[in-house]
């Protein structure tokens, strides 16, 4: 049987905007518009021309791209007409290739929002529609709070996606504004609205609110919608938009969708899932979300020993999919709850062969057991876990020691009469026979210790140039002023590599400086250093 094509639409770049605290930068918008193009994406919404200036650039000029470049504004205003209403000219003026026209589908906002009438709205859509196929331009009607306005009064919603469609309309797009409607209704709602417009015209934009945004995008798939709006790692307003980065997957490895339904996304780009999804988040300057489905680092993780040993032998027993196809990688934790099953495979992952019945194995495993007991957790960093096994398998050379260091905060007047604190920091170093002591100011006390532990480790210092830290992360474990403190450092490298470290100490400068050493002796063995 002939498989269906289903298109994605990507609106990262539009309602992801709408995101508190995200701000994207015309270079920011062009880059993440590659991303998604390269990715497999049928549909790039890029932006509202008219609406900023960042939009209106990015539209001023022709952008080359397999996917349908998009612009996204309101249909004509009520009371003027499509050749006088200076959103719409500017809408058509935009060098896209198509055009998503947003329009109110509850004749409540129509009667609140609007303050005109249904008539005149359904008038709106005919006419924007009819300007922009004038014009050439591929017509997309986002029928806003559809599913609302539908369960008000469903004459009215359906009347205003049939007017897009008789005008010629590609797509007609029903959305859940306020991401209030259950999967079971939209089920419901879109096979009803199939029954008077084509599935292969209908599309479906779904709001996370009741955290079932993905799960409203299939129902409307199975109800007969062949076109899902979602963002990059459900980028958008309140609590965001259905996650492509979840959708993509299941639609290409779950049978249900993959015997049945075409997508632009080829294996090898979902091979590079994981990739698309980290970017995103590295140009967002935020750690990327460790429990996402298929691409977060926890998605493919497994802790207990039980069922570490099941996975060595069938990955099938504990793992829905494999995590190379989404190019995520299975991980199996070492911790209190782990067995010899999960080290043994963590050791073999690293390339560090092993006998299984070799008693340092043994020891291993009650060294972690131990240090969690006092406040390590070796699940949430793997490179502090690496040297631990290392070293204990005598495969850690001795790079250098730090023989001291001293870190003091000073609140001074500044010259511009503020009052400021300022960290500093001196570390004596010594590697071979030489001694270095280095010196730096940093925005707090472990900043500083960073910036000089690095400064200076003499014939090493070429092999660290490209390490920075990209998080770091405090626990307190317990109350009190003696409480203990954990420390996760994230870094990475020039190459992109990323890896975790910890430190546990009651002091945090003596956890965080812990965590500091790991990485830094990390990115040494990482790279080859010789002794």
């Amino acid at each position: 049987m002939a498989r269906e094509r289903l298109y994605l639409f990507d609106t990262t770049l539009r309602d992801g905007a709408q995101t508190n605290g995200v701000d994207f930068t015309l270079a920011d918008k062009l880059a993440i518009a590659r991303l998604l193009d390269d990715l497999g994406i049928d549909y790039v919404e890029a932006g509202y021309p008219g609406a900023n200036p960042i939009d209106t650039s990015l539209f001023a000029e022709k952008r080359p791209m397999r996917a349908t470049l998009t612009a996204f504004g309101m249909t004509r205003r009520p009371g003027r007409s499509a050749s006088n209403d200076p959103g719409l000219v500017a809408l058509l003026d935009a060098k896209a290739s198509a055009i998503c026209f947003v329009a109110k589908s509850w004749d409540y906002h129509v009667r609140v929002a609007l303050e005109t009438t249904e008539e005149e709205m359904l008038a709106s859509i005919r006419d924007s529609v009819r300007a922009a196929k004038a014009k050439g331009r591929e017509v997309l009607l986002d029928c806003e709070h559809f599913f609302d306005g539908y369960k008000a009064k469903p004459a009215y919603a359906l009347a205003c996606a049939k007017a897009a469609y008789d005008e010629g309309a590609r797509w007609v797009v029903l959305c859940d504004t306020n991401g209030g409607t259950l999967p079971h209704e939209v089920e419901a709602i879109v096979g009803e609205v199939c029954k008077v417009i084509p599935g292969d015209h209908v599309g479906i934009h779904a709001h996370n609110d009741t955290e079932q945004a993905v799960a409203n995008s299939f129902a409307a798939v199975r109800a007969g919608a062949r076109q899902i709006q979602g963002t990059l790692n459900g980028l958008g307003e309140r609590c965001g938009n259905a996650n492509l980065v979840s959708i993509i997957p299941t639609l290409k490895l779950k049978p249900e969708f993959a015997e049945n339904f075409d997508i632009g996304v080829s294996d090898e780009k979902l091979h590079s899932l994981v990739h698309a999804s980290h970017t995103l988040d590295e140009m967002l300057n935020r750690a990327p979300n460790r429990h996402a489905p298929y691409v977060g680092e926890s998605a493919f993780a497994t802790k207990a020993g039980i069922h570490a040993s099941a996975i060595m032998k069938e990955p099938a027993t504990y793992e829905h999919v494999a995590p190379e196809a989404v190019g995520n990688r299975r991980r199996l934790m070492v911790s209190d709850q782990a067995g010899r099953s999960n080290v043994l495979a963590e050791l073999e992952r690293i390339g560090l062969a092993v006998d299984k019945d070799d008693p340092r194995v043994g020891r291993l495993l009650d060294e972690v057991k131990e240090r969690e007991a006092i406040g390590y957790a070796y699940e949430a960093a793997d490179a502090s876990f690496e040297l631990l096994a290392r070293r204990m398998l005598g495969k850690v050379p001795h790079y250098f020691e730090v023989e001291k260091f001293d870190v003091n905060v000073e609140q001074r007047i500044s010259a511009k009469g503020e009052r400021v604190s300022v960290s500093q920091a001196v570390v004596k170093v010594k590697v071979g026979d030489d001694v270095l002591i280095s010196a730096s100011e940093g925005i707090g006390p472990v900043n500083a210790l960073d910036l000089a532990l690095r400064k200076d480790l003499g014939k090493y210092q070429s092999y660290i140039t490209g390490l920075e830290l990209t998080d770091y992360r405090v626990r307190i474990l317990n109350a009190g002023t003696e409480a203990v403190t954990r420390v996760l450092i994230e870094s990475q490298d020039e190459t992109g590599e990323h890896w975790t470290t910890i430190g546990v100490s009651p002091n945090i400068i003596d956890a965080s400086f812990q965590a500091l050493m790991d990485s830094i002796v990390y990115k040494l063995v990482k790279s080859g250093a010789p002794a």
